[in-house]
């Protein structure tokens, strides 16, 4: 399938931005509302992920842009359309479950040509169609096996080739490498990014994965118990996060809860609920805080570690280191203050004399690294 062929097919109406809405979009089941009044707009050739725990309704959102379910309020919207009531074999969108859902008795090449057999396209035009898309995910050697015969990764392949041969406007992928093991993963992450760059296609994968999204994804969106609490670039939403849940759940970090005892234009004082007094830096213009209960968050590798205490005006408090957990490329410290707190301290893996658990240690960060969130 060439590149120029799948950009032909989603041609977008009226140049819109979006090839993507979601309006107020509220879902229920059995009286439980599990999608919130959700409003999105993923832009046309992004790679766009929604990424949250277990029971979020990430899934569920996937689920009402395919027309797997139907939204109890407010609308979908394909390059402009609406799609409420149009079934999913009418949208312009095609789905990569992380089950594969392949036919066991046909071949990889039946299985991708399953579909256009189905639309009566005509026999030359099934072959070139099947053959191009195989060959785009690098499985035109495999086209006779069947799936038993093949790979995790094999399958998968064998899944998207089936997807984008009927060329849609959206590439929708539902956990598509959970199955895998780490290593295909990886893999299967580089393929997924190359595909996306050739073809130009807008992809909308819904993952709990926070690695697997901040490496493919063009923006986030962070879901949480039916809402979405901060839509951003990879890079904003771990540096920037604007609440204590995205904070939490996008890689690790260190969340000390306490009240503001005084703010500068740039910075603030914040004595935590274990009687920490921290500097942290106030959040982005516009949203100076001067008063009330707030969440710092401190990354592990914003830490440092020392058997002497700062000289400078770095937070600075005395600990005990407790464990140490080798991770390869890091080392993860976990050091108990004096307070009672306990610390994660991520350091790049070098040779390194660690004290006994009880010499005294030091951690420190700068207010620049302490990030203070509303509650």
């Amino acid at each position: 399938m060439s590149q120029a062929a799948i950009q032909n097919s989603s041609a977008t109406t009226a140049n819109a931005e979006f090839d993507v809405e979601l309006r107020q979009v509220c879902k229920l089941f059995n009286n439980e509302t599990v999608v919130r009044g959700v409003d999105l707009g993923i832009r046309r050739g992004e790679f766009f992920s929604i990424l949250g725990p277990s029971g979020c309704g990430k899934t569920t959102t996937l689920r009402l842009i395919a027309g797997f379910d139907t939204p109890s309020a407010g609308e979908v919207l394909i390059q402009g359309r609406r799609m409420n009531a149009m079934p999913p074999y009418r949208r312009p969108v095609n789905t990569v479950f992380q089950s594969y859902a392949l036919f066991s008795h046909l071949t990889a090449w039946e299985n991708v040509a399953f579909g256009l057999r189905l639309q009566k396209h005509t026999k030359a035009e099934i072959q070139q169609r099947v053959d191009e898309a195989l060959k785009l995910v690098k499985m035109d050697g495999f086209a006779k096996r069947f799936p038993a015969q093949l790979s995790g990764g094999q399958q998968q392949r064998v899944a998207l080739a089936r997807a984008l041969v009927n060329r849609p406007t959206v590439l929708l992928l539902d956990e598509p490498l959970g199955a895998l093991d780490l290593k295909l993963r990886k893999e299967m992450q580089v393929e997924l990014a190359n595909l996306h760059r050739e073809l130009a296609l807008t992809f909308v994968m819904v993952t709990h994965d926070q690695e697997e999204a901040l490496c493919l994804s063009d923006r986030i969106a962070v879901m949480n118990q039916g809402i979405i609490e901060q839509i951003d670039t990879p890079e904003r939403i771990y540096q920037q996060p604007k609440t204590p849940f995205v904070a939490d759940f996008i890689g690790d970090t260190n969340l000390f809860h306490g009240k503001i005892e005084g703010f500068y234009p740039t910075t603030l004082w914040v004595v935590t609920e274990t009687g920490l007094k921290v500097k942290a830096k106030q959040p982005e213009a516009g949203n100076t805080l001067t008063s009330g209960t707030v969440v710092l968050s401190v990354r592990p590798e914003t830490v440092q570690l020392s058997l002497t205490p700062c000289n400078d005006d770095r937070n600075c408090f005395e600990g005990r280191l407790q464990d140490v957990m080798y991770l390869g490329t890091h080392v993860h410290f976990q050091v108990q203050l004096l307070s009672g707190d306990r610390l994660t301290v991520m350091r790049s893996n070098s040779p390194t004399n660690l004290p006994s658990a009880d010499t005294p240690i030091y951690v420190s960060w700068s207010a620049q690294d302490c990030l203070a969130l509303p509650l």
